[in-house]
């Protein structure tokens, strides 16, 4: 039996910043955008794993409206998980994200005590975003 990971979810209230952030910041592919009950999500993958795809949807998506308000709530806050991305340039990529409209710096690239070196921003929904040398 194999196990992979196919997809991994990012909550956004704003598709479009997202779609920014993601696709033209980071380099991400558009794969899809699929509208539906007035919501829309956007899958998004890279050129070296195109099977694993980001999902940008709308707190209130998929949800009852009781439901997506406290989901936009923890996300105001910053308080759903976050992604771990993975770059052969640190640095490089540090300087696209921290000049990226919307984008906050939390921590400047830096070597971490258990070996990795790592920066964390949010993303202009709130979420964090850390992102290691490879």
């Amino acid at each position: 039996m194999t196990v992979s990971i196919a997809a991994v979810h990012v909550t956004v209230d704003d598709p479009d910043a997202a779609v920014a952030f993601y696709r033209d910041t980071l380099g991400f592919k558009v794969r899809k955008e699929v509208a539906n009950d007035g919501f829309r999500w956007v899958t998004l993958t890279t050129e070296t794993q195109p099977e694993i795809e980001i999902v940008l949807s709308h707190p209130h998506a998929g949800r009852s409206k009781a439901d997506g308000d406290i989901v936009a709530e923890l996300l105001a806050k910053g308080e759903l998980g976050g992604i771990n991305l993975r770059t052969d340039n640190l640095d490089e990529t540090f300087a696209k994200v921290a000049a990226a409209p919307g984008a906050e710096v939390l921590q400047e690239p830096t070597d971490q005590f258990w070996g990795v070196r790592d920066a964390a921003v949010r993303d202009p929904a709130g979420n964090l975003v850390r992102i290691a040398q490879a």
